[in-house]
């Protein structure tokens, strides 16, 4: 049923598993997630993350480079050595990549070449771009509309709606986290309330953000139902309804050529 566009697999606490991943995705599955998008944060994630996903048929995952890494590694992320990672069918996206000033402001430069790399990887290859956004709205936006970038996701969204708007103006997806569920968010839900439902998508972030009632514990895939309960809420749809659409949302996404 439901689908968590966003989750950090390598990152996952598995100690309740014996450290076991796998035992962790099946807990998911039965709490009905269906299909699992495993995010890099460092070039060699897709290591890992390729042995992870052939040997589970519903995990796919991206390569590239979170904007916090240092300057050398973002400089590894050419546009060429990306498109290379990028070709396995089991790779669905570029990134996470972005911009992030609220945790530095040294490699702003570094961080906007980087960003604009990955997404003329995601046009070649035709694969969307994931893009992490912290303090930085307008810059990101204005790189999304510079590259010509209209394939792609602004994930863990916490911005407001004129941010929203612009990346939906630009053909992008919004996709929401925990965050979304809790008592503090109301103006994050107002925004959400006027994203349109083709649009929408749904994330753990894990093993960040975990949703109410477990905000403050270690995420997990197993947890996305939560995130989508608090949109159902938001958008006044059925639970069951809201699982159906941001799936179908997610292959529009992957299919989109």
């Amino acid at each position: 049923m439901f689908v968590d566009t966003h989750c950090h697999l390598t990152m996952l606490d598995l100690t309740a598993y014996d450290g076991d991943l796998d035992q962790a995705l099946a807990q998911a599955r039965q709490a009905g997630v269906s299909k699992f998008m495993s995010i890099s944060v460092d070039l060699d994630d897709h290591l890992q993350l390729a042995q992870i996903a052939e040997r589970h048929d519903d995990v796919g995952y991206s390569v590239g480079v979170h904007p916090c890494e240092d300057a050398a590694t973002m400089a590894r992320a050419t546009t060429e050595f990306l498109v290379e990672l990028a070709q396995s069918d089991k790779v669905w996206a570029l990134g996470e990549t972005g911009l992030d000033y609220y945790h530095s402001t040294e490699f702003v430069e570094q961080q906007k070449q980087c960003f604009a790399r990955h997404i003329a990887a995601s046009k070649i290859v035709k694969k969307p771009v994931v893009v992490h956004t912290r303090s930085a709205k307008q810059d990101t936006i204005d790189i999304i509309r510079a590259e010509h970038s209209t394939h792609g996701i602004l994930h863990c969204f916490t911005e407001d709606w004129e941010t929203a708007k612009a990346a939906l103006d630009c053909g992008y997806y919004i996709s929401f986290s925990g965050i979304i569920s809790f008592k503090n968010a109301q103006d994050l839900r107002d925004v959400a309330k006027q994203v349109p439902l083709d649009r929408v998508l749904i994330e753990t972030d894990s093993p960040y953000l975990a949703p109410m009632p477990y905000r403050g514990k270690s995420n997990e895939p197993k947890y996305v139902p939560f995130v989508a309960k608090a949109l159902s809420d938001v958008y006044d749809k059925p639970l069951e309804e809201m699982a159906a659409i941001t799936r179908q949302n997610f292959e529009n996404l992957l299919n989109m050529k």
